[in-house]
């Protein structure tokens, strides 16, 4: 692809949607609308409690104190939450908050500390039993807590979460560890490809710049059970580079490559002519509770509670639409509710994007987890080349 808006960094999670699918990672550098979730807040506020708490200043405390690392836990993890609650309600598309969830991320921030515990040497310990003297000692420990890696040309760079000293039996440091702080689900076996890509990357940045390293283990740290998985392989500096290279923005769309993985978590269908495309062509699942559809709003309830609309399929490449003749009534409820209305009170005539509807019964259910977007198929970037 030719080289278009001017230099650009490519980080692990950048190179795995342009990987996925390249009009994918185009269009998350248009300045759209952007998505969170529950699963995003509740890992953001995780990874952020353990950073706080690696960097604690315990100075004047009594080295043999028990029993305070509990409440400071859980004191600090409630303001990273109340944090990522207020970022999650700025961020233009969201669902519900779910507070009832802050139980799970207490269990998810124990278990990453639990690992913490095993890499210092602290095994089948609790929170409480821990002292000040043992967690300094794991503060050393960590070389690192939230760490920007970049490569020496600047095309490449990512975050670490933390940066650990591997320490043998006597508590020697024998080489370091780099470890992403995982909240959702483990592996069955091996790590997945693009979490292992990503390990690796940051391994071989670290290796790059810093000349006499000791040996460096790439590990994922999955917080739900406490599990840890290392990532092996060959050195992925060369590949990331070219898919830097790849992934400069142009301002025409890059290619899309629709496929029912890419396509079936991507925030930005609602832009994309290629995917009612392959869907028409019978190259995306169609099948299962939840569904996305292209629609015409036939009618609206004065409180938008209640709908009928009608399914468009595909005229050309372009994202132009006609209709099918299928009509279904649809319940609109929360944030789905929300949305239709202020879709209604701008008069938008056009199309319109439905994510998440639950097609389970005889009328269309959506409610908070739902996507209502205008549906504006994106031709060129909205980036200024000049």
């Amino acid at each position: 692809m030719a080289s278009g808006y001017g230099t650009h960094s490519l980080s692990p999670s950048s190179w795995n949607n342009f990987e996925a699918c390249p009009r994918k990672f185009w269009l998350s550098r248009q300045r759209l609308p952007r998505k969170t979730g529950m699963a995003a807040a509740l890992g953001t506020a995780v990874h952020d409690s353990v950073e706080d708490l690696c960097n604690l200043d315990l100075e004047g405390r009594d080295d043999n104190e028990t029993g305070w690392l509990p409440s400071m836990a859980k004191a600090i993890l409630t303001r990273q939450w109340e944090d990522e609650r207020e970022k999650f309600f700025k961020t233009p598309r969201h669902p519900k908050w779910k507070e009832d969830e802050f139980p799970g991320a207490q269990k998810q921030l124990i278990g990453a500390l639990n690992i913490l515990f095993k890499k210092a040497g602290y095994k089948q310990v609790s929170l409480s039993s821990i002292t000040i003297a043992q967690w300094k000692d794991i503060q050393e420990m960590v070389l690192a807590a939230e760490g920007t890696l970049r490569s020496s040309c600047g095309r490449l760079m990512g975050r670490l979460d933390l940066l650990v000293a591997d320490r043998d039996e006597e508590g020697n440091t024998i080489g370091w560890i780099v470890a992403d702080l995982k909240t959702g689900k483990p592996p069955d076996d091996e790590v997945y490809d693009t979490v292992s890509r990503q390990l690796r990357l940051y391994r071989d940045l670290l290796i790059d710049n810093n000349p006499n390293h000791p040996k460096i283990t790439a590990e994922g740290w999955y917080s739900k059970n406490s599990s840890v998985y290392v990532a092996e392989g060959p050195n992925v500096i060369d590949d990331a580079l070219v898919a830097w290279e790849a992934s400069q923005l142009t301002k025409e769309p890059f290619v899309a490559t629709p496929n029912s993985k890419a396509c079936g978590f991507c925030e930005w269908k609602a832009w994309c002519p290629e995917w009612p495309m392959a869907k028409a062509r019978g190259e995306l699942e169609s099948h299962g509770t939840f569904r996305d559809y292209v629609v015409k709003i036939i009618k609206l309830e004065d409180d938008c509670s209640v709908g009928l609309v009608e399914i468009m399929r595909p005229l050309d490449e372009l994202g132009n639409m006609v209709s099918t003749d299928q009509k279904y009534g649809v319940i609109f409820s929360g944030y789905a509710q929300d949305h239709i209305r202020k879709i209604s009170d701008l008069d938008w005539q056009g199309p319109v994007f439905l994510g998440g509807v639950n097609v389970s019964g005889s009328s269309w259910k959506m409610g908070d987890w739902c996507d209502v977007l205008p549906w504006e198929p994106l031709l060129e970037s909205k980036r200024d080349f000049n």
